[in-house]
């Protein structure tokens, strides 16, 4: 069983979710936005999966699933479990594992390319992913790199994209897991807050969604079937993660 933890009602796990439904491979959603408490043992699931949310990682006194949720990431590091974090799950990432959340360069919102390091193209997690096609962004923050992290991709208005903490946790600043459906639901929730007077730039993100949709959907599915087979492999092993189906 994968664990998916969700922050807000508009962001949850998309095509993810439709891939690993493909896959035949169960999972278990927490909505802490909506007051379901965290497993007390992460142990249970053989992956843990963080999505986004408009939040920020140190608003623990605003939302109080937080402080718990920084807690259970730390159990997941502890306990080697393979670890997905998305835009804010990549920030919680970070502050779990002892680096700081900072603003980022730029804020990027729409359609942006990133570039791997060494590292990245050296990583299984990016295995046959080309940097050159656009990814979705949503994200003003951006996370710095623990002490026993790695840089896995970069760009030029947001220096950290993506990054690898310890064996095998990944946090990613950008989305991969977007449809029509959570774009449009964003830019209704956040175009007034985070583009103040561009409504005309909800329409371009839509319109580029539907350009980039194919390759888009390709470089996800690549991302989701390497991580899955970094989860299979880690269970494989007896690293933890019993088959635990709720």
């Amino acid at each position: 069983m994968i664990l998916i933890v969700k922050h807000i009602d508009i962001e949850g796990p998309g095509t993810f979710g439709d891939f690993l439904k493909s896959k035949g491979e169960p999972y278990q959603i927490v909505e802490l936005g909506a007051g379901e408490p965290l497993p007390d043992d992460p142990k249970k699931f053989k992956a843990v999966i963080v999505l986004g949310g408009p939040m920020n990682v140190d608003e623990e006194d605003k939302y109080s699933f937080l402080k718990p949720e920084n807690e259970f990431i730390q159990k997941v590091l502890k306990a080697e479990i393979p670890y997905l974090g998305i835009c804010l799950g990549s920030q919680l990432l970070a502050k779990a594992a002892g680096a700081k959340v900072v603003k980022s360069p730029v804020k990027e919102i729409g359609w942006y390319t990133v570039e791997l390091t060494k590292d990245g193209q050296q990583d299984p997690l990016f295995k046959g992913y080309n940097p050159a096609d656009p990814i979705y962004h949503w994200h003003g923050d951006m996370f710095q790199i623990p002490s026993n992290g790695k840089l896995l991709a970069r760009a030029s208005g947001c220096p950290h994209q993506a990054m690898k903490v310890g064996k095998n946790a990944y946090g990613l600043q950008f989305h991969v897991e977007v449809t029509d459906k959570s774009i449009k639901e964003w830019c209704d929730e956040y175009v007034a807050n985070d583009l103040p007077g561009r409504p005309e730039h909800a329409k371009s993100m839509m319109d580029d969604y539907w350009k980039y949709k194919k390759k888009f959907d390709a470089q996800a599915n690549t991302l989701y079937d390497n991580f899955l087979k970094i989860v299979n492999l880690h269970t494989s092993r007896g690293c933890g993660g019993q088959e635990v189906f709720a």
